[in-house]
């Protein structure tokens, strides 16, 4: 597929100014635009400069509004996002969060916002303010049964960020085969799934993109010929959210904590140059950096300069 290699900073001006049209202010558009240029930038394209284009498909976009605290005791915010989009109301939890940080945990619970996006943009975030941070979030149902049925669970990725230096370590893991970032990617491009990605209702498999943003196939969990370890994992985060934030819509939580030790390195020499979780959307980003231009579809380009 034909690519442009945009600027850096033009893209952000470009995404900015989309934003604006969609009615986003300001403030919210900063946080939308930051968000899926860092995922874009590493190479989590399905999270990135394509979500924006899916937000416009909305008849009416979703709601940006500032999650409302419900209450604070000891150990526990609980913040009521009022249905808003999840990459804002997140975003402004932990900004409140990270303005007065706990002094050993907090478990902080977003309910109602939807979707929180990439993960490790949030955890990356609070590791930097020097906590580890350990977040999930749920969603539409997308996953299956890995023996078929309608989708039931969301892909509800698990995420972990420590501080470090030079850079905190980030693990971001959804508990798809794929994610339904890159299925609205493949379903936009034309491009099919990796075999065997998506499940129809009667247990067949199917590599096609459309029937799973379409609700006739789900995601089959990650862990091939064991994916009912993969379900297992999205079923805990569904339970453990849903008990916390209550079943009602989708919901986060998030526990910041100051560490007692950061075992990254031990870790790494155990692992002998082999590659670490998130290692390569790190380099990926690095690079993008480096570069100064990121590689985008002619055709999202177009759009989201206003040419398409």
């Amino acid at each position: 597929m034909p690519v442009t290699a945009v600027p850096i900073p033009e893209l952000r001006d470009a995404m900015l100014a989309r934003c604006d049209d969609l009615g986003f202010e300001a403030r919210h558009a900063r946080i939308l635009t930051d968000h899926f240029l860092d995922a874009e930038l590493c190479g989590a394209t399905g999270q990135g400069v394509e979500r924006l284009r899916w937000l416009a498909g909305f008849d009416h976009p979703p709601v940006a509004a500032d999650p409302h605290l419900v209450e604070r005791l000891d150990g526990v915010a609980r913040y009521d996002a009022g249905g808003g989009l999840g990459y804002v109301a997140l975003a402004e939890a932990l900004t409140r969060e990270l303005a007065d940080p706990p002094a050993g945990a907090r478990l902080v619970v977003v309910s109602d916002c939807f979707p929180t996006g990439r993960l490790g943009h949030f955890a990356d975030r609070a590791a930097r303010h020097g906590l580890v941070c350990l977040l999930m979030a749920t969603s539409t149902p997308r996953i299956a049964h890995p023996d078929g049925g309608p989708p039931m669970l969301g892909t509800n990725p698990l995420c972990l960020g420590l501080p470090g230096a030079p850079d905190p370590t980030v693990v971001d893991v959804s508990m798809g085969r794929v994610t339904y970032g890159a299925v609205l990617k493949a379903a936009a491009t034309g491009v099919p799934l990796p075999a065997g990605a998506a499940i129809r209702p009667d247990g067949t498999r199917t590599d096609d993109p459309i029937a799973v943003t379409g609700q006739g196939a789900g995601i089959v969990p990650f862990g091939a010929d064991q994916a009912y370890k993969g379900f297992a994992l999205a079923l805990l985060v569904e339970l453990l959210c849903g008990a916390l934030a209550g079943p009602e819509g989708h919901s986060a939580v998030m526990l910041l904590a100051r560490p007692h030790a950061i075992p990254t390195a031990s870790i790494r020499r155990l692992l002998d140059d082999r590659r670490f979780p998130g290692e390569r959307s790190a380099a990926t980003l690095a690079a993008a950096r480096a570069r100064g231009q990121v590689d985008l579809p002619d055709d999202l380009w177009a759009w989201v300069s206003g040419g398409g």
